[in-house]
C-alpha cells in the first residue's frame, strides 16, 4: 500500500513541476507572450505581488478600457508596468494614447502610454508564480529547466525500470487443470 501512495505522490509531484514549467516557460514562448512578474501592491486585489502575468502582444486596436497592459515607461527602456487601461484618447492629430492606472491606486498614471510603448496584454496570470520566475532569471531559468526535465526523465526512468523489474520478478500463477 505504501508503495502504490508513494508512487501516486511521485508521479503527482512529476506532473505538477511539468505544468509549472509548461506555465511560465514553455506556453509563452511558444505563444510569442513574455512573463513578467508583478512587484508592487498597485494591481490588487486582482493581481498581487508575486504574479506571474503572460503578456502576449497585440494590435493597438486590440486595447481597450479595462484591459491590463505591459507597457514601457520610458519607450525602448526594459523597466515596464502593468496597469488597467481606463481611457483610450485621440490627438487631433489621430494619434493614439491611452491613460492607465493600477487597480489599488487612487489616480491614474502621471503620464499617457503610447502605443510604441505598449508591450502588450495580459493573457493569463498565474498566482505566486512571480516569485520563482524572479528567482530563476536568464541563464540560471536555462540551466534549472534543463536539469529539472533531466531530473524527472531519470526519475521516471527509474520509475518504469522499476516497475518491470517487478513484473518480472513475480511467480506466475500456473491454471493446472486436472481433468480425470
Amino acid at each position: 500500500m505504501i508503495g502504490w501512495v508513494g508512487r501516486v505522490a511521485a508521479w503527482l509531484v512529476i506532473f505538477s513541476v511539468a505544468v509549472v514549467l509548461a506555465v511560465a516557460v514553455l506556453v509563452p514562448r511558444l505563444a510569442g507572450a513574455t512573463p513578467y512578474t508583478i512587484l508592487t501592491g498597485s494591481m490588487r486585489p486582482d493581481l498581487p505581488p508575486g504574479t506571474l502575468v503572460v503578456i502576449k502582444p497585440v494590435g493597438i486596436s486590440d486595447v481597450g478600457i479595462g484591459d491590463v497592459i505591459t507597457y514601457q515607461l520610458q519607450s525602448g527602456k526594459p523597466t515596464v508596468v502593468t496597469h488597467r487601461v481606463t481611457a483610450v484618447s485621440q490627438s487631433l492629430r489621430g494619434e493614439t494614447t491611452f491613460t492607465t492606472q493600477g487597480d489599488a491606486n487612487n489616480a491614474p498614471d502621471n503620464k499617457a502610454v503610447k502605443p510604441v510603448q505598449v508591450k502588450g496584454k495580459l493573457w493569463y496570470s498565474v498566482p505566486y508564480l512571480g516569485y520563482v520566475n524572479n528567482a530563476i532569471t536568464g541563464k540560471e531559468r536555462d540551466t534549472t529547466m534543463i536539469v529539472v526535465v533531466s531530473g524527472l526523465l531519470v526519475y521516471s526512468a527509474f520509475m518504469l525500470t522499476g516497475s518491470l523489474r517487478d513484473r518480472l520478478r513475480k511467480p506466475r500463477k500456473h491454471v493446472s487443470s486436472d481433468a480425470s
